[in-house]
């Protein structure tokens, strides 16, 4: 395996400043200068399925998720124990016990594996299904190829409301890019929802817009002018659809509604827990029922300024990183979140709509790492587990293993192009469909990989 260069998690400040740097959330005035393109002659998928990504940045331990491995040397199996599920055979790591109890709603792939050991190159492969050519190490890489979630949205197109298709919370993974496709199909980034002052991003206008001094639509639309100086002008610039839905989430109540908290029972606001992955869990699912097509929470930390940042659980003596005392902390506000989703969805009826999913780019090393008192495991591609639940997916098993110490796959290896494959089928976008970029070039959804049998 390659070696990696991060030499553990960064302080604070540092990755505040390297996201800041690159956040690729959709902003109103990208999305008016954005222009039409071409369907790429891809069938029209099932208008109605939507999938939330849980994305555990940093790369989760397989091990303090859901593959423990007890009968492993102490120096593998970890300081956690597993718990029974309500599947017979399917253990979760003890930090996990709401979701073992909806072992029968979720089905775990432990087998998944890839070649990327940096924090990028990996997020790029799970996230596009495209290998990073060269690798990048330093883990600055940015995509060369659109998202599952950008293709998603600009296969479906623009919603007539203006409901965003492809939803970032609170923003979109930032090592990704639209690229040919075009920057209307970034995702539209949220903002923090567990807020006190969230508001649903229509009521924040930019460039001091105020939607309550205006009369009618098009006195909104002769201000949304303004942003389009130093484009090209066409002759049928009024009709243009990205500026028309620009104005309907803007103005739709509809849409407005769809990003409104405050319209839920605040006993299931408690249930999913008042913190960023709670509350982004619970608009991740308002958003899917409401008719967004992709749906992304950043999972990087329960709250932004947690000392816990990320799933990078590599020693750092400096800051007293630890892997114990974040799985610790960290786990039960996923817990609380995650379970809540799949029982809401379950609950609406949403299970074959709505498909859940919850991964980072890569595993941990299985031999643990010691210094002053501390415990770490480093970046570990060659196995990673995975959690699905919803989408009309056969659910309540486990699909492949790994060998005793949680090194390799032995049963059913699975690729990131697989689960991808798996994403894309459930979306009813074939996923070796091909798209053109600038220079006319065709590239494929997926190089490889098929929609994984055992959850069709």
């Amino acid at each position: 395996m390659p070696a990696s260069s991060c030499t553990g998690p960064l302080r604070r400040r540092e990755f505040l400043r390297l996201g800041s740097l690159a956040l690729g959330g959709l902003g109103l005035s990208d999305l008016l200068a954005a222009r039409s393109s071409a369907n790429d002659g891809l069938p029209q998928p099932d208008p109605d399925t939507s999938v939330i990504l849980f994305w555990m940045w940093g790369g989760p331990s397989q091990f303090e998720t859901w593959d423990p491995k007890p009968d492993a040397p102490a120096e593998y199996r970890g300081p956690f124990n597993p718990i029974a599920t309500s599947v017979p055979g399917m253990d979760f790591c003890e930090v996990f016990p709401l979701q073992a109890k909806l072992g029968d709603k979720v089905s775990i792939v432990r087998s998944l594996h890839h070649t990327m050991s940096a924090h990028n190159d990996g997020s790029i492969e799970l996230l596009t299904g495209k290998t990073p050519s060269p690798p990048d190490p330093t883990s600055t890489s940015k995509s060369e190829h659109p998202d599952f979630g950008m293709v998603a949205s600009h296969v479906r197109g623009l919603r007539p409301d203006g409901l965003p298709r492809y939803v970032g919370i609170p923003k979109q993974p930032f090592m990704t890019r639209p690229t040919y496709l075009g920057v209307t199909h970034s995702a539209f980034a949220t903002g923090d929802p567990s807020a006190p002052d969230f508001r649903p991003p229509a009521l924040g206008l930019v460039g001091g817009i105020n939607a309550s001094r205006l009369d009618d639509r098009r006195g909104l639309l002769s201000q949304f002018d303004g942003f389009r100086r130093g484009l090209d002008a066409r002759p049928d610039a009024d009709a243009d659809p990205f500026r028309e839905a620009a104005l309907q989430m803007l103005t739709n109540p509809g849409v407005a509604s769809a990003f409104d908290l405050s319209r839920e029972d605040p006993r299931l606001r408690d249930r999913y827990g008042r913190h960023l992955w709670g509350q982004s869990c619970l608009l991740a699912r308002r958003l899917a029922e409401a008719g967004s097509t992709v749906i992304t929470i950043d999972a990087l930390a329960p709250t932004l300024s947690d000392r816990y940042f990320s799933w990078d659980d590599h020693i750092n003596v400096q800051t007293r990183w630890d892997l114990g005392d974040a799985t610790r902390y960290r786990s039960p506000f996923m817990d609380q979140a995650l379970s809540a989703l799949i029982e809401d969805v379950y609950a609406r009826g949403l299970d074959r709509k709505i498909l859940i999913v919850a991964c980072g780019e890569f595993g941990r090393t299985p031999r643990l790492a010691h210094a002053d008192g501390l415990i770490g495991r480093d970046h570990w591609p060659d196995a990673m587990s995975a959690l699905l639940s919803g989408g009309g997916l056969a659910t309540g098993q486990v699909i492949g293993a790994t060998n005793s110490r949680g090194e390799y796959p032995t049963e059913r290896p699975l690729s990131p192009q697989d689960l991808l494959a798996t994403l894309y089928h459930h979306l009813g976008i074939p996923p070796h469909a091909e798209f053109l970029d600038f220079t006319g070039r065709p590239h494929p959804l997926l190089p490889h990989g098929e929609p994984i049998r055992e959850l069709i």
